[in-house]
């Protein structure tokens, strides 16, 4: 039996040495896939000093926090990882995209210092990301999706996956300036303009159709044909990540035309 286990070791790599026992890992299955299939972002409503009490304790975590303006050592600068990325993370809550649900097991979560926004009588005032914390983000993100493999359409925010009881991170997001950067999904321009043409023409969309176009590129959403406010959450959530501009939650033949485009580029 030695002799055949060092024959295994001298022509073959498959078999390891644990200690008290040895691993054949020659006969991979094939059903497998990678634990880590979404990358999150969020902001932390909070200054600097509670966003990292906040983060190290016992209810709330995440695996990576960068600060407003980073520290940096050697000229380089510095991100927080609070949780290795091969362990869970409680960043993601009640979530859901593209059939799965709680993503907290099979996600990604980055926080940035970002207090969101303040009321201004009864509007919200958002508060602006720094340049240090985007180009930072931009570097992190980058590793951490090459490492994983994660789809462009897997790159969220928290109001993406509960667009229900979360804003993060919010409208003022670059998330155009990040998918330049190969991070995300985004939609082309001229797709964009050849569906905007067709949906203009349309006097009253028909909300069932726009419903089963949200759940088709990833979104959680009811199928009853009606503009209810679940609906009308989840339109504004998908505006805020590709339509910052007008962000009413009411679905026109702009945010329309986007839908369009990134099912044909990404769901296709």
């Amino acid at each position: 039996m030695i002799s055949v286990i060092v024959g295994l070791i001298s022509g073959c790599s498959a078999i390891h040495d644990r200690g008290s026992y040895w691993v054949d890992d020659s006969h991979v299955a094939q059903g497998n896939e990678p634990r880590v299939n979404f990358l999150i972002f969020h902001y932390t409503a909070e200054n600097e000093a509670n966003s990292l009490t906040v983060l190290t304790g016992e209810n709330v975590s995440v695996h990576y926090l960068i600060n407003a303006v980073p520290n940096e050592i050697s000229s380089k600068p510095v991100v927080l990882q609070l949780v290795p990325e091969d362990r869970r993370a409680w960043h993601a809550g009640a979530s859901f995209w593209r059939g799965r649900m709680n993503l907290n097991d099979t996600s990604v979560g980055i926080e940035l210092v970002n207090p969101g926004y303040h009321k201004v009588g009864t509007e919200r005032r958002w508060e602006p990301y720094t340049d240090e914390q985007i180009a930072l983000l931009i570097t992190l993100s980058n590793d951490i999706i090459k490492r994983n493999q994660i789809k462009p359409e897997n790159v969220l925010g928290h109001s993406d996956i509960s667009p229900q009881r979360k804003v993060d991170p919010g409208p003022l997001f670059p998330w155009q300036k990040l998918a330049q950067a190969g991070i995300g999904a985004w939609p082309d321009a001229g797709r964009v303009s050849h569906y905007l043409a067709i949906r203009q023409l349309e006097k009253n969309p028909d909300i069932a159709v726009i419903q089963k176009n949200l759940n088709r590129y990833g979104y959680q959403l009811p199928s009853n044909g009606v503009l209810d406010d679940e609906t009308r959450r989840v339109v504004k959530a998908f505006q805020m990540h590709f339509r910052q501009a007008n962000y009413s939650g009411i679905p026109d033949a702009e945010t329309l035309a986007i839908l369009d485009a990134l099912l044909e580029k990404y769901r296709s």
